[in-house]
């Protein structure tokens, strides 16, 4: 029985194949999201946006923080963009702002998914007593205001950037746990799962290799879409103040300058246009995303 057993979950054909089926569709969409064009123009911007965190500071040293000129002084007096309150020139400021505001919401976005599709999954999989703990949770997580939430916790305890990912992504959850739970519902009854536990399959193997390939397409949009709501959410408690004073964010930017927004509106302006305009792309791509994976929409 046991070598039986050991056979079964060796055999490919009964849980690679949904996989090769998901590969199949991986590409199908990767080829009608290329003739999106308003979508690849969003995701060419978001690749600047990522190149310049990268390589911005490093083609481009100088402190953020560091006066450079008079205060107040208007874009083409100085530099490109001119200086804020206090002279320092907000260009720079954008550029080593970008590395900060993406990779704070990117960690924040991968925390903040993976403890979703964890909880989804396994709710989604196992169903029963189990299934009710977890979504009672998450609808707790879900009733509280998000932004609220999470300037507390930065209040409370710190503003270091573990804090700030943690506080984002603690509070940003449920959204992905209940979109997981329920492909994961839809799915575990097809016929390639059931085949799948018949041959003695692991039921960590058929989470992970069976059920979610399959599952990942809405989650894909998902986590594009959460990107940019995260981005957001870092914004927000920049410009309260309730992150690193030490480091520079677009959000930072934008709320030490709010008081002279009509004396100076190129301060608050340009990190403003550039938190508009990298969300704005992110949601094209996660349009576009959704137009290649969803069949009713390719025809669009």
């Amino acid at each position: 029985m046991t070598d039986d057993r050991a056979v079964a979950e060796s055999a490919p054909f009964h849980f690679e194949e949904p996989v090769v089926v998901a590969e199949k569709k991986w590409r199908e969409t990767v080829r009608l999201f290329c003739r999106n064009y308003t979508a690849l123009f969003g995701l060419i911007v978001v690749i600047i946006f990522i190149f310049t965190g990268i390589f911005g500071p490093f083609l481009m040293p100088a402190d953020p923080f560091e006066p450079v000129a008079p205060p107040l002084t208007a874009p083409g007096e100085y530099g490109l963009l001119g200086t804020d309150y206090l002279g320092r020139d907000v260009f720079t400021g954008i550029i080593y702002g970008t590395r900060l505001t993406l990779v704070i919401a990117t960690a924040a976005t991968l925390v903040t998914v993976l403890i979703g599709i964890t909880v989804g999954a396994i709710a989604g999989f196992y169903g029963g007593l189990i299934d009710n703990i977890l979504m009672r949770i998450t609808e707790f997580f879900q009733v509280l205001p998000p932004l609220v939430f999470s300037m507390v916790l930065v209040a409370v305890f710190s503003t270091d950037l573990v804090v700030v990912v943690l506080a984002i992504a603690v509070t940003t959850w449920t959204t992905e746990a209940r979109l997981t739970r329920a492909e994961f519902l839809k799915i575990r009854e097809r016929e390639y799962v059931l085949s799948a536990k018949a041959v003695g399959a692991r039921n960590w193997r058929i989470i992970t290799r069976v059920i979610l390939p399959n599952a990942m397409p809405p989650l894909v949009i998902a986590i594009t879409l959460r990107i940019g709501i995260t981005i957001i959410y870092e914004a927000a408690l920049s410009f309260l103040g309730l992150t690193d004073p030490d480091t520079m964010t677009w959000g930072k930017m934008i709320g030490l300058s709010r008081d002279f927004f009509f004396d100076a509106w190129w301060t608050v302006t340009f990190p403003g246009l550039a938190i508009l305009l990298v969300v704005l792309c992110i949601a094209l791509i996660g349009d576009g995303l959704n137009d290649a994976f969803n069949p009713k929409l390719r025809g669009r």
